[in-house]
């Protein structure tokens, strides 16, 4: 189970300001030069309560970009970006460990609890504090996020020791207890996290076909963007009035469909303002991956998959499944959990494929001028990726657009210019296109040229790259 990679997932620290104070789970930083920090000015720690300031100022640093945009953000986001960066800090833990018997509000005292999680999983003596506000702390909720806490400690625990058996029921080539602790890992996922999706809703189709295989297609592609704000719009407006003069097969999205805890229900009034209202007009289906916060709400990821059967145009059958659209095949990949499961569907699935161009999509990045190498997709994807020669791997994650160095015949790009507040670009050798810039991905393709094309929201195209083979 990708469990380095999962625990970031409810972290705001890594939600909001990326690299701030604790980094990105599980995703190893580039070797590049990172950029200053400074320690909070006092406008911003004026906004969170008084309590927390002298740690704060001594503690915490940022960037400029992450200082504009924490500037942006609610004075409760800062506070509980606030939280979350010191209990990243051994200095801070010790703070929040006594301020936590003294805070009032019943929220941050649950924003202590959820943040200290790594804390509290590496002190296995001090977890009687969190037995004690599960037990009788008198806010309901902060006694649910204690348990809440516990429950995925104590989960953590037993996931080692089904992380030892797979490793050894792969040393040992035993496939069929790799399968059975393959289906458990992805049942764990769920449980750990408290996210209901039952294991019939994982079972992906068999490979399906969206255009014909002789017709050429074109493609828009775009991901982190369900938020509602004024940037989603004005891209979707934007491939809207692209589409008119550029008619499009179909589009896909790369992960983070809805802010900030995915969907709550099918019934969600969000499916109509995020997603119908603004992507319906297209009149094209859209097959969909899930991105981290997706995963976030308990009900979000089987919503999502549940919502195909009420949309004329949202298609996502399982969290990972692939498809054949004129020469091409895509591969839809669910980069969060990252099962061993998945891994040998996709192994299985890239083996059989005949199609010219392989194209495997997903949230998660595998290289970025933003986070720099992805160790954990690096070392599990990528040679999947590289066996079956794929052509295009394409992620979103990162709130803006990029092309990344091939390596071993796999060609990189990230688009998750979707509407999301945008991320800073690092300076990065794998870097051959950067641009912090809203906008979405067009692929055209045929059996002699696949073109993967930036567009931004002025509708004009910002970059291109052509890959060719021989007829």
């Amino acid at each position: 189970m990708n469990s380095r990679i999962f625990r970031g997932i409810i972290s705001l620290a890594i939600f909001l300001v990326p690299g701030a104070v604790s980094g990105f789970s599980g995703q190893a930083q580039s070797s590049q030069p990172a950029p200053a920090r400074h320690g909070l000015p006092d406008a911003l720690v004026a906004r969170i309560p008084a309590a927390y300031r002298q740690e704060v100022r001594s503690l915490l640093a940022v960037t400029e970009g992450e200082q504009q945009y924490l500037a942006t953000t609610s004075d409760e986001e800062l506070t509980e970006w606030s939280v979350e960066g010191l209990a990243a800090n051994p200095d801070g833990q010790n703070f929040l460990l006594v301020q936590l018997d003294r805070e009032g509000s019943p929220e941050l005292r649950s924003t202590i609890i959820r943040s200290m999680e790594q804390y509290w999983e590496s002190h296995p003596k001090e977890q009687g504090i969190l037995e004690r506000y599960a037990a009788s702390d008198p806010d309901v909720a902060v006694s649910l996020q204690a348990l809440e806490t516990l429950r995925s400690i104590r989960m953590s625990a037993l996931d080692g020791i089904l992380e030892s058996r797979i490793t050894a029921a792969k040393s040992a080539r035993d496939a069929d207890a790799l399968k059975s602790f393959g289906s458990m890992e992805e049942r764990w996922f769920s449980l750990k996290r408290g996210v209901m999706l039952p294991a019939f809703l994982r079972v992906p189709p068999p490979v399906f076909s969206v255009v014909p295989r002789d017709k050429p297609v074109r493609v828009v592609a775009f991901g982190d963007f369900g938020t509602g704000s004024e940037a989603q719009k004005q891209t979707a407006a934007a491939i809207l009035k692209y589409s008119k003069d550029h008619p499009l097969d179909f589009g896909i999205t790369l992960g983070d469909n809805f802010y900030p805890y995915g969907m709550t229900a099918t019934s969600d009034p969000r499916w109509q303002t995020q997603w119908e209202q603004l992507y319906g007009p297209l009149g094209i289906k859209f097959y969909a991956v899930l991105g981290n916060h997706d995963w976030v709400g308990p009900d979000s990821p089987a919503a999502e998959i549940l919502y195909s059967a009420r949309s004329r145009d949202w298609k996502m059958p399982s969290p990972y499944y692939t498809y054949t659209a004129g020469p091409v095949q895509f591969f839809a990949f669910d980069t969060v959990e990252d099962s061993e499961a998945e891994l040998e569907w996709l192994d299985s699935e890239l083996s059989k494929s005949t199609a010219r161009w392989k194209v495997v999509y997903g949230h998660y990045h595998i290289f970025s001028a933003t986070r720099g190498d992805n160790n954990e997709l690096i070392e599990r994807l990528l040679p999947l990726l590289q066996k079956h020669h794929v052509d295009v791997y394409l992620n979103g994650h990162d709130h803006n657009l990029q092309e990344l160095k091939p390596e071993g015949g796999v060609h990189f790009f990230v688009s998750g210019g979707g509407g999301a507040t945008l991320y800073d670009l690092n300076p990065y050798d794998r870097s051959v296109y950067k641009k912090k810039v809203n906008g979405f991905t067009i692929l055209d393709a045929d059996r002699g040229h696949f073109k993967v094309s930036f567009i931004g929201t002025d509708g004009k195209e910002m970059y291109e790259k052509v890959l060719t083979k021989e007829p």
